[in-house]
């Protein structure tokens, strides 16, 4: 009968516990990390394309939004905002008649803001505050304006793109 020994129990145990701590650190980094992808973009092909008619492609998706309204625009408070977060998008009304939209995601370390307040646009995670009129940051951890996003006020309704 052949003895084990030692150190051959105990090399397994730490490579077991290795591959364990990858598998739960790999994807903490992939969320907490990435400046450079632009989540936004990539699910948009229009959103690369400034020529009309010119994304034949992503015709599905521009019928499907520009079929149904995101908000009216008298959902949206002068000097408030909403937030449509399976469009991942805050719209916003900084003065009479003037519609923004930005990016829920928050700059500072990808939380989604929550709230629209007298304050501005809030993230729960580490309380950034952005400006509802151009996404700037008001304070709190964050430096980097929220992504604006591409909206259409047209009749009273409000559409991305």
């Amino acid at each position: 009968m052949t003895e084990k020994h030692p150190l051959d129990s105990l090399t397994r145990r730490r490579a077991l516990t290795g591959a364990a701590g990858v598998g739960v650190v790999l994807p903490v980094l992939a969320a907490c990390g990435g400046g450079d992808d632009d989540p936004s973009t990539a699910s948009d092909p229009a959103a690369s394309t400034s020529e009309p008619g010119g994304a034949s492609s992503s015709a599905g998706e521009d019928v499907a939004q520009g079929s149904e309204a995101l908000a009216e625009t008298t959902d949206i408070e002068v000097g408030g905002g909403a937030i449509y977060p399976d469009e991942e998008v805050v719209v916003t009304q900084p003065s009479e008649g003037e519609f923004k939209a930005f990016s829920i995601v928050c700059t500072h370390q990808g939380c989604a803001v929550s709230e629209v307040s007298d304050e501005g646009i809030v993230c729960p995670c580490h309380n950034s505050v952005f400006s509802i009129s151009d996404g700037s940051p008001q304070t709190g951890p964050a430096t980097v304006p929220l992504e604006e996003r591409a909206i259409t006020v047209e009749g009273g309704r409000i559409t991305l793109g």
